[in-house]
């Protein structure tokens, strides 16, 4: 018997203090406040939480931390194509810059 082709090993997730400070990061280089969308209920606690998993689970986590680190980012940036909270971090982005 052979194993189905879109079947994904197993592997671990990262580290969520890790985790939870990249969405951070990253949200903040994209333009997010992201304790003024709690208070405004754009951003609810488990909303919050579905991001940082989303992100412990995602593989570019390396690209991740060397897109951020780079210097020449401007304020509001859009997130990168392999952010697995990219649509989530952009929308956020319009909803906080329409206020």
């Amino acid at each position: 018997m052979t194993p189905a082709k879109d079947i994904v090993p197993w592997r671990p997730i990262g580290d969520t203090g890790v985790h939870y400070w990249l969405v951070q990061r990253m949200a903040k280089t994209c333009g997010v406040d992201t304790a003024d969308a709690s208070r405004s209920g754009q951003l609810d606690q488990n909303a919050w939480a579905d991001m940082v998993q989303t992100c412990r689970g995602c593989r570019w986590t390396e690209g991740c931390t060397r897109w951020l680190d780079k210097p020449d980012h401007v304020a509001a940036e859009e997130p990168p194509e392999n952010c697995l909270n990219a649509k989530l971090l952009k929308l956020l982005a319009d909803e906080q810059a329409a206020t």
